[in-house]
């Protein structure tokens, strides 16, 4: 599933063609994703002026002229796709249509946003943007990890007497928004923290200075265009690049590449999610 880099590097191509334009048809052609598209919901969309589009987490939220809010969840396969575009950001035509072409946004600058989503795990939702932060799938987030309110005093209070593993602390949404499994790998390789150690135990200064390599991992990521791993695309199609500068994931017995160390990086499972890391630099 798009983690919070993937997920921004969609947001930042869709902004050129959709942010400040108006939506001058949209096409929904099925009644649902993963739940059930609200009501008239192409209506609803067709004529109004996109005034912003913003991300709260893994969610791309597009604020309406209607006082609406379009949210957006890519799901594990979704994709946001731009064709069309007159600004030559993009080179695509207009593809003919595909099976799984659920959404279609007809901008009135000409563009095109396709949203396909094989798996259908997905989701679209429309709601009251003074009340968008109440919606169920964002109300009990954590802060942003690049805003100010994450910050070194919080994320300590926050480890204190927690006897989970630290990997599932950082996971959990309701500590810090957007983070998932493949960048808290790579976090706490980068922090030389075992994913089993508990959170409780990591404390002061070493629960403060996750602060900063969390942010420069997810900078590095979104920098490279995110990481492909299976479905996942930018919005002009292309491929993340982030998945070659892995440092542990996916690399299981492969050597450790902190410069000095003869570790093997290893794979344990923890909460059904495989943790990569490396025995030795990390404790």
């Amino acid at each position: 599933m798009p983690e919070l880099p993937e997920v921004e590097t969609v947001r930042r191509g869709l902004a050129p063609v959709m942010e400040g334009e108006v939506i001058a048809r949209a096409a929904v052609n099925r009644p649902d994703l993963r739940w059930p598209f609200p009501p008239d919901m192409a209506a609803r969309l067709t004529g109004q002026k996109v005034l912003m589009l913003r991300r709260r987490s893994k969610y791309i939220l597009a604020d309406l002229g209607s006082g609406e809010t379009l949210l957006i969840h890519l799901g594990m396969s979704g994709r946001m796709l731009v064709s069309g575009d007159p600004l030559g950001r993009f080179v695509h035509e207009h593809p003919a249509p595909e099976k799984h072409d659920h959404v279609v946004l007809y901008m009135q600058n000409g563009g095109r946003i396709t949203f396909n989503d094989p798996r259908r795990f997905g989701a679209m939702d429309l709601m009251p943007t003074d009340r968008a932060e109440a919606h169920p799938l964002l109300a009990k987030l954590g802060p942003e990890p690049m805003g100010n309110d994450f910050n070194a005093p919080y994320l300590a209070a926050m480890l204190k007497g927690r006897k989970t593993p630290i990997k599932s602390a950082l996971l959990d949404q309701r500590i810090v928004a957007g983070l998932g499994n493949i960048y808290v790998c790579e976090t706490l390789f980068r922090a030389r923290i075992s994913p089993r150690r508990r959170a409780e135990n990591i404390s002061g200064k070493r629960a403060g200075s996750l602060v900063p390599i969390i942010r420069d991992v997810l900078r590095d990521a979104i920098t490279a265009g995110g990481s492909s791993l299976r479905d996942f695309r930018q919005a002009d199609g292309e491929l993340g690049y982030f998945q070659h500068s892995f440092d542990v994931y996916g690399r299981e017995g492969e050597p450790c590449r902190t410069e000095g160390c003869e570790g093997t990086i290893g794979r344990i499972v923890q909460s059904g999610r495989s943790s990569f890391y490396c025995p030795r630099c990390q404790r």
